[in-house]
């Protein structure tokens, strides 16, 4: 396809595709049912020689590619956390691909980098992040992590490590024994290493013991070593358990510890004014992280990443070969400084189409009736006995399991399967104190309160026929 004429023909037929796939998506089941190599042995070994027509591909796709599609969008995926898209952000990401930007400086394209500065500045001024917070767009919360942890090691050894190496330079990292993954990793790529990652014990609400924290702070100085850096939770992965900033900053404050907050997924809550007045401690952090690919309605990939120290974040990635250089360097933001990408995608063109489309006062109301559904079933938990609530209730995540059972994990865990085998519905599981534990995320773009009503009569109704 070659021609604007036929891009122009098969550009409309694919959105007609993508609006009937929307309008008939729950016909699909939620979770792929094949196995593993289904897919592949389906497909030549080697790329064609001659070009094949659009209705060849499409048609390939249609009938084995698509029966291997986990349906994040289907408003019955209640897994992990979702990953929603809308339809201004869709087009936006035509747009973005149609262009083909390579922001990685001003000047190889101005808008998309000062786009990205002015969306950063609004969500700055939605969320009443502090001013002194400087933003820029990475791919994801993992990445950025990963940024905050090497600006931090450079600070705290005055750039020498990017330098000479690490010259007997003794690290500690500290998160909640409930953090995330990408920690584990970061430690390991920043070279600090993971017998340096200190994870710190959580308290019943399974959010991290700040008393606990610096004691081991000073147990760790007493023997040599250097605290570096902190993360707080807020949002833990399992199940949204929110660390006490405020607590943990003053004691990262005390101790010079980078404060970096990882709220990948409930940041976005960040935006209603009743979530916002229960977290203090702002003014501690160092830096921010949250995704909007999560749960504010904008294609993956985009994870906005605030930091305070703005010089320590371009000194610790700032390259300039002779190639790079330009008339505007030191003059206007040149993204490619300020992590760890050289090329970038124009990933601030689909959040702006997201903030204007939706505008902030429906962006509002959609969370609020994410949670207010997650309240609903909060309350169906604890009124059947067949049932119980492990946790309260995280904004629109409620942890919970089925106790008609001699053996509740295994019980859960074939659940669970059964569940997600059905097709109608996926659910993924966390660990509370050391039992299975069945989450449900109520967060998809298109997910009724009808969705929400359907999914708890399944696994009622599937709990109930398990244990007869």
């Amino acid at each position: 396809m070659e021609s604007s004429k036929e891009f122009r023909e098969q550009g409309h037929k694919m959105i007609d595709y993508l609006a009937d796939y929307f309008e008939k998506i729950e016909q699909y089941p939620v979770k792929s049912q094949v196995k593993p190599g289904d897919i592949i042995k389906q497909l030549p070994d080697k790329a064609p020689v001659v070009a094949e027509s659009m209705g060849d591909i499409m048609g390939d796709f249609n009938d084995i590619i698509l029966p291997g599609i986990t349906h994040w969008q289907h408003p019955r995926f209640h897994a992990y956390f979702p990953a929603n898209n809308s339809f201004p952000s869709i087009l936006a990401e035509i747009l973005t691909s149609g262009l083909g930007v390579q922001a990685m400086i001003w000047e190889t394209s101005p808008a998309a980098a000062e786009l990205e500065e002015l969306t950063l500045n609004w969500f700055k001024e939605m969320m009443q992040l502090p001013e002194n917070w400087h933003g820029v767009i990475q791919d994801t919360a993992s990445t950025a992590t990963l940024v905050a942890l090497l600006t931090a090691r450079e600070k705290y050894s005055k750039f020498e490590i990017n330098q000479k190496g690490f010259t007997n330079q003794k690290f500690r990292v500290y998160c909640s024994a409930q953090a995330h993954s990408s920690i584990d990793k970061a430690v390991k790529i920043s070279g600090i290493g993971n017998e340096n990652l200190i994870k710190i014990p959580v308290d019943r609400n399974l959010e991290m013991d700040a008393k606990a924290l610096e004691n081991q702070i000073n147990k760790d100085l007493s023997k040599g070593y250097t605290p570096l850096f902190v993360i707080v939770a807020l949002g833990t992965t399992g199940t949204v358990a929110i660390d006490s900033l405020d607590a943990i900053g003053k004691i990262a404050d005390k101790y010079n510890c980078w404060t970096h907050v990882d709220a990948a997924y409930a940041g976005s809550a960040m935006i209603l004014p009743e979530f916002r007045e229960k977290i203090k401690g702002l003014e501690w952090a160092d830096s921010f992280v949250f995704n909007p690919h999560k749960w504010l309605f904008t294609n993956f990939d985009v994870s906005v990443y605030y930091v305070k120290d703005k010089e320590a974040l371009i000194n610790t990635f700032a390259i300039l070969p002779s190639y790079l250089r330009t008339h505007t360097y030191g003059k206007v933001n040149d993204y490619r400084d300020w992590g760890i990408q050289l090329g970038r995608r124009f990933r601030a063109l689909k959040l702006w189409f997201v903030l204007r489309s939706f505008g902030t006062d429906r962006l509002k109301e959609k969370l609020r009736e994410h949670i207010n559904l997650a309240k609903w079933f909060e309350i169906k938990v604890i009124d059947d006995p067949n049932f119980e609530l492990l946790l309260p209730r995280s904004l629109n995540v409620v942890v919970f399991k089925a106790t008609c059972s001699k053996d509740p994990d295994d019980f859960n865990e074939k659940l669970v399967a059964q569940i997600n085998q059905s097709g109608a519905m996926y659910l993924t599981h966390t660990v509370v104190e050391e039992k299975y534990a069945i989450r449900m995320v109520i967060g998809n773009t298109r997910v009724t309160q009808t969705h929400v009503e359907q999914s708890w009569k399944q696994i009622s109704e599937t709990a109930k026929g398990m244990n007869n």
